[in-house]
């Protein structure tokens, strides 16, 4: 798609009208971004500090904190970011196809590297990161992270589809749709099991990883239909619907809100829920709130909610109007090196609202609703439900007002960004200067994606459209499986039982749990609810499998909400 012109979103703001501040920001800071992205690329990226070719180092800073690794999460939404501007237009297309080729060898060999959390067939995908030489990371850490594998086949099928255009059929069969193929089984058949989330700290379900899920096994069903894959492309369909039915339980309506992760003893209110909002952005789909779309009414309730969080956790937002931009974080209880406001977090909410004028505009109308009321009321205390098409004021004076709120967002960047625009990953709380990583890669991707919102550019469609989910849905509810078991090392114990969720009986495919409070070994999984369930825990090294001994252990899953099961090994 190319992107839409300024001209569309003539109603909201023009290009002379637009803060000053913002205007002389982007216009600097988008070729610094730009560079700073590519910096951190291997071979040739001038940070990338040895790094292989096509893999993205998350920072090049190697203390308090080394991020010197690649995580599958950063380097896809990276290459997602340059392949969205291949598609548009925008840079040249054969230095950001060459290099996204570089990726996808990458990817392709990162795949088949055995880790802590398996290897290509049982479990191996869900590892999060590797050193930059495409070796393992074998370090204690926050594993599986679920979102890495639906990201990935995200970007190369954007790719391909770009690809199959020009013409390129035998590239895409060859080399991508290989890795394509085994990111979206092992979504397709993972969605429903526990993940350490997105910040890596949580071991739960997440509204995020959910997110990208869907999309991925959704467009995924589109690329199998395209390449022949019919089976394929049924079941990818199948587990999205259900995954669509997932996805409406993160919805929490009495305070307003997408909880993050359901069942961890916080508030649930994080950057984790604009992110996945807007990296499911499909301009087609409208407002829709099934998949919760930038300018839904869950999606703007939640954003509101999520920025009025951090309204008096920082000082340098101390004094900012109630109805102004201000520096957000991932979430307001946070205490990770110091806890302070993130770049791309503050840019994710101006892309959303960005994301959000642009299918008002292309509408020709918004809606209001119960549920989106207070958000609109920000912008105009008098507005009450209903639908404002580009012919009333009501609708002009909403438009500029939440294009000004947006752009202020982007100004609160640019006024803690230092004077050589580099993008550290926090600036800090108390005084703006930047802190923790230095030059981290996904705070310049966040920064492009930004702006290229700004301009009115709509990423490409990747079938949200006309949704709706199944008249009958998979019935939730999750269940946590503690097992107190001494192990040796090289030995991880897995869970296995008598419905799909649990591999039925299947050893091969087994769902590893987390040894993190060892010796109890933990994993949470969603199961259908009131349904009687037998399973096993099994001992597994790298040539043996040990089962537990007879009986099988049994229970029924609670009607609703979550239960815990405590065992012993025997």
């Amino acid at each position: 798609m190319r992107p839409l012109s300024l001209s569309a979103l003539s109603s909201c703001a023009s290009t002379s009208q637009r803060s000053v501040i913002v205007n002389a920001y982007v216009t600097k800071e988008l070729p610094i971004a730009q560079a700073g992205l590519l910096a951190n690329i291997g071979p040739n990226g001038a940070k990338s500090s040895g790094a292989y070719p096509g893999i993205v180092i998350a920072s090049p800073s190697m203390s308090n904190p080394d991020y010197l690794y690649t995580w599958t999460r950063d380097s896809s939404l990276v290459f997602k970011a340059l392949v969205d501007r291949l598609i548009a237009g925008d840079g040249s297309a054969v230095s950001i196809s060459s290099l996204t080729d570089m990726f996808v060898t990458a990817e392709t060999n990162i795949q088949q590297v055995t880790n802590p959390s398996g290897n290509v067939t049982m479990g191996g995908l869900g590892e999060p990161k590797f050193i930059i030489n495409e070796t393992a990371f074998t370090g204690a850490w926050g594993r599986p992270q679920r979102d890495g594998p639906a990201l990935r086949a995200t970007t190369l099928i954007t790719y391909a589809n770009w690809l199959l255009q020009q013409d390129n059929a035998s590239y895409v069969t060859s080399a991508l749709w290989p890795v394509i193929q085994l990111d979206l089984d092992y979504v397709g058949s993972s969605w429903n099991l526990s993940t350490y989330d997105l910040w890596e700290e949580v071991y739960a379900l997440s509204f995020f990883t959910s997110a990208v899920q869907h999309r991925a096994l959704r467009e995924g069903s589109a690329l199998a239909t395209t390449l022949g894959h019919s089976d394929l492309a049924g079941n990818y369909a199948f587990q999205a619907d259900h995954l669509l039915c997932f996805l409406q339980s993160f919805w929490n309506s009495t305070p307003g809100y997408v909880v993050a992760n359901p069942g961890v003893h916080r508030s649930g209110i994080d950057a984790n829920t604009v992110l996945a909002s807007i990296h499911t952005f499909d301009v087609d789909a409208g407002c829709d709130a099934t998949t919760y779309q930038p300018c839904s009414d869950k999606a703007l309730a939640n954003l509101k909610v999520y920025v009025d969080s951090f309204r008096r956790v920082y000082t340098i937002n101390s004094g900012i109007p109630e109805n102004e931009a201000i520096a957000t974080g991932r979430y307001f209880e946070d205490g990770y090196q110091g806890g302070n406001p993130w770049y791309l977090t503050t840019f994710a909410v101006a892309e959303q609202l960005y994301d959000a004028l642009i299918v008002w505009a292309k509408q020709g109308c918004m809606n209001v609703t119960d549920v989106s009321l207070d958000f609109f009321r920000m912008f105009d205390v008098s507005v009450s439900t209903g639908t404002y098409a580009t012919s009333s004021s009501t609708y002009g004076t909403l438009m500029r007002a939440i294009q000004a709120f947006a752009d202020g967002f982007i100004a609160i960047n640019a006024n803690y960004t230092p004077s050589d625009g580099s993008l550290a990953e926090q600036y800090s709380r108390t005084n703006g200067t930047p802190v923790s990583a230095v030059d981290l890669t996904w705070s310049y991707a966040s920064a492009l994606t930004a702006f290229a919102a700004l301009e009115g550019q709509a990423p490409v469609t990747w079938g949200a459209q006309a949704l709706s989910v199944p008249s009958t849905c998979y019935s939730p509810v999750s269940v946590t499986f503690n097992v107190n078991a001494t192990t040796v090392f090289g030995e991880n114990i897995y869970l296995t039982g008598s419905i799909p969720a649990l591999s039925s009986w299947d050893a091969s495919t087994a769902v590893l749990m987390s040894s993190a409070n060892y010796p109890i070994w933990s994993t949470t999984v969603s199961l259908p609810a009131d349904t009687p369930i037998q399973y096993k825990y099994i001992r597994k090294d790298a040539s043996s499998v040990i089962w537990e001994s007879d009986p099988n252990n049994a229970f029924t899953t609670v009607a609703s909400d979550s239960q815990t099961l405590e065992d012993l090994w025997r």
